[in-house]
């Protein structure tokens, strides 16, 4: 006998809501800040190479396209920072209402923002 026809996900049954998308965003971010750890790693490895492999990584890392990947790891660095401070937050058993976990994400999305347009301008720009 057959079974039931049902979804395998349930995002197919349910509409996307913020916990949603800051939960793909919190994976995304982390995925990518590996990648951020590899680039810096290379350049460390440059470093300890000597001038040669350090000029020829600095010139890469140095070139202005670079610095937008700089700025998205610097993105993911505070949304994964502050995501991770609210999922800290509900370990300890803080901010389960319906209302506080949406504000909490919004909350996380405009520090995340703020935070990465004060250091771009500050630091990268």
């Amino acid at each position: 006998m057959r079974g039931a026809e049902r979804p395998t996900s349930p995002y197919w049954i349910y509409r996307w809501q913020i916990t949603m998308w800051l939960s793909s965003l919190h994976r995304i971010t982390g995925l990518l800040l590996s990648l951020g750890a590899v680039v810096l790693a290379a350049w460390l490895i440059a470093l300890a190479s000597g001038p040669d492999s350090y000029a020829d990584m600095q010139a890469v890392v140095g070139a202005g396209w670079f610095k937008v990947p700089l700025i998205g790891w610097t993105f993911c660095f505070f949304y994964h920072l502050v995501n991770g401070l609210r999922h800290l937050a509900w370990d300890l058993g803080y901010g389960f209402e319906k209302s506080s976990i949406q504000t909490s994400g919004w909350a996380a999305i405009a520090v995340t923002v703020l935070a990465t347009a004060a250091f771009a301008f500050g630091a990268i720009l």
